[in-house]
């Protein structure tokens, strides 16, 4: 699913982040079936030298009974999901993680981020790569026993052009044709969408765009179900539906109990076959992760890759672990509309005068890598061919502010026009926030820059901050990225205020322009180039986690860009 920008970015510097939405406490991460792995064939660095490749259980007699007794279902945490369990209306990232398990895709994507086949069992691409038709498997259903086929497609990308359409889903970035005139009600239907037959579909866009597919690809909704009480104008409807899904993904909500958890039983209708295992559990509950995988009460969670965390779940006799890098990045979001950030320099020297090593990485030990990109290195875009590094240098962080004329004033703060270099740091209340304040204050006030943080309790307080303007540096991480345009959309649809580059605009439709992988890596590898050097954001940090996962569990692997959605139909316990 591809979302509006970036804006459901979660804090980079919080102490657990996965890859759709904050984890909770505890010192572990909750897990998501959208979490990613680092793929072998990519360009990942390990997670640490105590854990680059999965390690097994060394006993499972040690098991608890608490897991021994359950022998037909399966335990991930996760964080309380709001109940909005319908694709493309969402509340939070944990919503989808719940609708993951629910609802198929017409399109996938493999270990290295490429498009293969899902309820499309096959897809065809006009000449002139405007014109995309589909072919559904003669054996998709949804979750209540009714074929799924071509109207429901059609329905589903109607609605997405909605006018009262108000989520996260931003399907106009493919610009369909007719979808606009559908959108201002200027047309009854959208042109560009055909339903050929019962299990072929058609849509025509206005240009070429290489992440359409992807895009178009999503989950289909039953238009029997979900477009019984449809009127132009009026979604309000749906809401009322959230809590009953009528899915087509291998399983099918059985109960969701808010603050507690979500159950699930194996969907008979699912085109691949039904689960080997019939019933599957989110735990929900707040609490310590670390009790609940020592006792048993869950199967499945993620931890930060930090050498003690490594260690400490190694003497778990019955935990399997598995290292992954997801596709996400951190950054530091900059207030360009403030004068003494639109200089390309100063924003040079700070990141030179930021030790980002020791704060994303040493503090963590190890559980992260500098980034200076913005694309995860499991994406087969990812390139450090002519970036520059930033490593911490103060001496060249100086020289750089010395030449773009801040000179620094007797209480050693710089100054220039009368005005002191000082930057407003927003976060939230965090272990991992105190740890970048104290490094960042050191580091500022090395190279003359005055430095004011202010912490938040909650994300959702630190974003209103951020839109009202009165900052000048916040620390985001991205969602999921699953194609490089993701990644870079922030600098060219102008949700980055005060950043307007007609050249990364360029390579930017230039990427999309072609489906050919080796050309749009080029483009890629300029535009990564263009943006590492001007630095509209400060990149900072990929994260890596650790997977744990109870050793009885057969069949599990986990996607690069999907995580364990891909593989859980296939789970079964010894």
């Amino acid at each position: 699913m591809r979302l509006k920008g970036l804006s459901v970015a979660s804090l980079i510097i919080s102490s657990a982040i996965v890859l759709s939405a904050c984890a909770g406490g505890g010192g572990a991460e909750t897990t998501s079936p959208g979490s990613g792995t680092t793929n072998p064939g990519t360009q990942a660095t390990p997670v640490a030298a105590a854990l680059d490749a999965p390690f097994q259980a060394t006993d499972l007699n040690q098991l608890p009974e608490t897991a021994k007794i359950r022998t037909d279902t399966v335990i991930v945490g996760l964080t309380d999901p709001s109940g909005a369990f319908t694709p493309y209306f969402h509340q939070s990232g944990y919503d989808g993680n719940v609708a993951s398990l629910l609802f198929a895709s017409l399109v996938t994507v493999d270990e290295k981020g490429l498009p293969v086949p899902d309820l499309a069992e096959s897809w065809d691409v006009s000449e002139d790569q405007r014109t995309y038709t589909f072919h559904l498997r003669k054996d998709s259903k949804f979750s209540d026993g009714s074929p799924l086929t071509a109207d429901d497609v059609a329905f589903t990308w109607t609605i997405l052009h909605d006018k009262s359409y108000d989520g996260g889903f931003d399907i106009f970035s493919s610009k369909v044709k007719g979808g606009k005139a559908y959108t201002e009600g200027k047309a009854d239907h959208i042109e560009g969408i055909q339903v050929v037959d019962p299990l072929t579909i058609s849509v025509t866009l206005e240009q070429p765009n290489a992440t359409a597919l992807l895009t178009l690809g999503s989950e289909v909704l039953s238009k029997a179900y979900y477009g019984k009480d449809y009127q132009f104008g009026k979604l309000e409807y749906i809401k009322n539906l959230h809590a009953t899904p009528v899915g087509n993904g291998p399983y099918k909500l059985e109960k969701f109990i808010p603050g507690q958890e979500v159950r699930f039983v194996a969907n008979e209708f699912y085109y691949k076959g039904k689960p080997k295992t019939e019933h599957f559990i989110y735990k929900t509950s707040e609490g310590d992760t670390w009790q609940f995988i020592e006792t048993g009460e869950i199967d499945f969670t993620s931890f930060t890759a930090t050498q003690e965390n490594i260690d400490k779940l190694k003497n778990i006799p019955y935990l399997n672990l598995l290292p992954y890098t997801p596709s996400t990045y951190g950054y530091l979001q900059l207030n360009l509309e403030h004068e003494q950030l639109q200089d390309k320099e100063v924003r040079q020297a700070i990141t030179y005068g930021l030790d980002r090593q020791s704060i994303y990485v040493d503090a963590n030990q190890g559980a992260g890598a500098v980034a200076n990109i913005p694309t995860s290195p499991i994406s087969w875009s990812y390139t450090e061919e002519g970036i520059n590094p930033y490593a911490y240098d103060p001496d060249k962080a100086n020289q750089l502010l010395d030449d773009a004329g801040w000179a620094r004033d007797a209480d050693g703060i710089r100054e220039k026009n009368g005005k002191k270099l000082s930057l407003h740091f927003l976060g939230t209340k965090s272990p991992a926030t105190d740890i970048f304040i104290a490094v960042a204050k050191e580091n500022f006030e090395a190279i003359g820059v005055q430095f004011q943080p202010e912490v938040f309790a909650d994300f959702n307080s630190l974003v209103s901050k951020v839109e009202g303007g009165d900052y000048d540096v916040a620390s985001f991480s991205t969602a999921m990225l699953t194609d490089p345009a993701d990644g870079v959309l922030q600098f060219v649809d102008g949700e980055l205020k005060g950043y307007d580059n007609p050249k990364v605009k360029e390579l930017y439709n230039k990427g999309l322009a072609t489906t050919d992988i080796e050309e749009r890596k080029a483009v890629y590898k300029q535009l990564y180039q263009l943006l590492n050097d001007e630095l509209p954001v400060i990149f900072t940090s990929y994260k890596k986690t650790v997977y744990a996962y109870n050793g009885r569990i057969d069949g599990l692997s986990v996607s690069p860009y999907r995580g364990i959605a891909t593989s859980l139909p296939e789970w079964s316990l010894k």
